[in-house]
């Protein structure tokens, strides 16, 4: 019931309903998820992710996945957050290399990659050797592997200036190019290509991708995934998928905790119609629907008070404009912010664009 990820629950819907979808089919899904994390900023115990996936049947062409990585860049180039960085590594790549090297627990070194950022290249290398009986020179070729880094295909070279020849290697090292050279020329500065990410979850198989907030890089990966072409199957056919997470939890707490973006108004409320006695109830709710049809999102004040404490009831929650109507039907609307009072009439009144809705502005 508490589910860890939104992936493998999505593999299953797929295999379960594979002969009603159209493929490749895609889907976006943003739910809670739980893990058993000690919570801090940015890891809770119960949290939501928004998930993009994109699976085929049979097959599921690598197109894709340069794709789901500019989905993600323009996603998140519309959201009021700091610079961003896709970094993007592939499985294959890493996992052949070190095949190459002699280190047949490939899934046991990418853990231990893993951590590179939590623990440093030191401990890294002392568990590679203490827990998968690594040389200190396969240790040592394994983090080279891990330091490349670039913005463009220039570490496809610097892969193999490192000696290493294995055919799922050059497999990985064509994958990774032909995504970073598309995703660098249609989403410039927000990719790079870093050999250190590994993603702990066992069922990638090829691209694998972390993003961090520049400047903010201590509170981890705010969107992560990658190419999943083993999770979902039905006896001898497959279904291959890609997708990524963001982190709706984590990017939200950072944005409030450091005031990178603020609403415009505290409540999406644009009117309250105030009560000239309690007879008018009937009435300011006739006035209320038909703004409210026109999408105004609209209150009536809940009782019939001085029209001064219904308009600093009005300023307090934050609601610009209060509505009054006289006992012989004649309307008007006031502007709380600026004194501004004018004769309005419910069926064509509306407010200013910037004052329809609550606009979230970069703090």
């Amino acid at each position: 019931a508490l589910h860890f990820d939104l992936t493998v629950p999505f593999a299953r819907y797929v295999v379960e309903n594979a002969g009603y979808l159209a493929f490749p089919f895609r889907r976006y899904q943003i739910q809670k998820v739980w893990r058993g994390e000690r919570p801090q900023e940015g890891r809770a115990r119960e949290f939501t992710q928004a998930d993009i996936d994109i699976v085929g049947d049979g097959a599921l062409p690598f197109r894709y996945d340069v794709e789901i990585a500019l989905v993600i860049a323009e996603a998140l180039g519309a959201l009021p957050i700091p610079d961003f960085l896709l970094r993007i590594n592939n499985r294959k790549l890493a996992e052949g290399f070190y095949n190459g090297i002699g280190l047949t627990d490939t899934a046991g070194v990418l853990r231990s990659i893993d951590k590179l950022e939590k623990i440093g290249p030191a401990k890294v290398a002392e568990l590679l050797q203490a827990e998968l009986g690594a040389t200190a020179e396969q240790a040592q070729a394994a983090l080279q592997l891990a330091g490349i880094r670039t913005p463009d295909t220039s570490f496809v070279q610097q892969v193999r200036a490192l000696g290493v020849s294995n055919d799922l290697l050059e497999e990985g090292l064509n994958e990774l190019e032909q995504v970073i050279a598309a995703a660098v020329q249609r989403a410039p500065g927000k990719v790079v290509a870093d050999l250190s990410i590994a993603r702990g979850l066992d069922y990638y198989t090829g691209t694998v991708v972390e993003t961090v907030l520049v400047g903010h890089e201590q509170l981890g990966s705010i969107c992560s995934g990658g190419r999943y072409d083993a999770l979902a199957s039905k006896g001898s056919r497959t279904f291959p998928g890609v997708g990524l997470s963001i982190g709706v939890t984590r990017l939200v707490s950072r944005i409030l905790s450091q005031d990178l973006a603020k609403a415009s108004r505290a409540v999406p409320t644009a009117v309250l119609v105030a009560l000239s006695n309690d007879e008018s109830w009937g009435a300011a709710q006739d006035v209320a629907a038909q703004l409210r049809s026109r999408g105004i999102a609209t209150e009536v004040a809940a009782k019939a008070e001085k029209f001064g404490k219904q308009i600093k009831f009005a300023d307090r929650r934050g609601i610009p404009f209060v509505w009054f109507t006289d006992d012989d039907g004649k309307h008007q609307v006031k502007d709380i912010r600026t004194g501004e009072q004018v004769d309005a009439d419910p069926a064509v009144w509306a407010p200013a664009a910037e004052d329809l809705h609550v606009r979230i502005l970069k703090g």
